[in-house]
This record gives structure tokens, sequence and C-alpha cells, in this order.
């Protein structure tokens, strides 16, 4: 099983990290495009550890860029079998963070833009136990095998998707909502006004007030 890396921020506080907040990449990107949310969110998170792996392969439409899975002509089933494919990846690189600081998945944040948010969800909801929470910008909800019949754990989700956002359709945001709140989920739904595929200042704030509600 191929090992993820990436850029790593620190706690701010200086000290031994007290949570972890993994941050994973959009399709074509790497770790270094979302890597300055850990220097945003670091005077807020002070005794968070900051990774940004890169994905497990090269971007098949940017040599310079990391992918989660491929792109499909059939975006659905794509979406699928990339999801199912990625997914033990990710959660390697979960277990071997707790491993290396002691600390567990209710310490751990998943958070994604893209196609990384469509492996956050993923990945999030489909774990025996639960993540401190799991925040999704401009994604969608790929349900993972046994998502309908197994008892998987449920952590907090913040879902964020600006309204003009003409990569991936805000109503997949609006859809795993529904599906995830009707499973038991407690979820919440932000749809920045005005907002393309990108990360708007108030999606950011829905999901700093989203992480520190978790923390208390």
């Amino acid at each position: 099983m191929a090992k993820l890396s990436g850029p790593m921020l620190a706690p701010a506080s200086g000290g031994v990290p007290k949570s972890i907040i993994v941050l994973l990449h959009g399709y074509g990107a790497d770790g270094s495009d979302l890597i300055d949310l850990g220097r945003h969110w670091g005077p807020t998170f002070p005794d968070a550890l900051f990774v940004a792996p890169n994905g497990p392969r090269p971007c098949g439409q940017n040599p310079y860029g990391f992918e989660w899975f491929p792109l499909s002509v059939d975006r659905i089933a794509g979406r699928i079998e990339g999801a199912r494919t990625a997914a033990p990846v990710i959660k390697d690189f979960l277990a071997d963070l707790c491993t290396q600081t002691g600390l567990s998945a209710a310490d751990t944040f998943l958070v994604g833009f893209s196609q990384g948010a469509m492996m956050a969800l993923h990945v999030g909801t489909s774990m025996d136990k639960a993540l401190a929470g799991i925040v999704s910008f401009s994604g969608a909800f790929v349900p993972a095998d046994g998502f309908e019949t197994e008892d998987f754990a449920r952590p907090p989700v913040a879902i964020i998707h600006g309204d003009l956002d003409q990569v991936v359709d805000p109503q997949l945001s609006r859809d795993a909502a529904e599906v995830l709140a009707a499973k038991g989920f407690d979820v919440g739904l932000h749809i920045s006004k005005g907002v393309a595929h990108g990360i708007a200042p108030d999606g950011l704030d829905f999901a700093t007030s989203f992480m520190l509600a978790q923390q208390v």
C-alpha cells in the first residue's frame, strides 16, 4: 500500500500536539495547496499538528500535482470506484499519525477541498471510531460500502460550498447534508453566496466555528 507524505506544521504553541488536523487537497494540487489553512488556523488551534499529505498518485491531467483518484467519463461511477480505492491509504495514514503522536481518532479533524473533501467524507463516515469532526469544502458524499447497513461511527460534519461552483455542483453538498442527517449525523451546512469553486472567508469562518465547537 502506498504511503502518504506531505508538508506539516508543528503546533504554534511549540508544545506536544494535542490534536491533529489533516488537510486533503483537490484534484491536481498537492499538500502545499492546503497547508496555508494550517497557518491561518495555527493561532486558533495552537496545540494542533497540521498535516497536508499529497495524493497517492500523480495527477493524470497535471504532472506537477496529485490526485486521490483519476477522473472518469462517468463521474459518478468514477467517484465510487476511486474513493473505494483511495480510502485504505488515507485510513492507514491516519492510523500511523495516531501511533506516532499518541493521539486518537477523537483528537483528529479531517478537512478536505473538492476531491479531497469527497475523500474526507467517504473516509470519515466509514470508520469504527469517530473523528473529532469532518469539514468538506466544495465536495460531494460518496458513501462507503456498508454505509447503510454497518454501524460506523458518526462524527460531526460541516459542509461548505459556493453557490456559483461550476466544477462541483453545490447541490451535491446539499444532498450530502440531507443523506448524512437522515442517518443520524450532526451536520452543519453553509452555502457561500456569490462564490465559485474555492473557499471564501465566510465559509472558512463557518469551518473554524464548527471545529472550535467540537473542542468544548
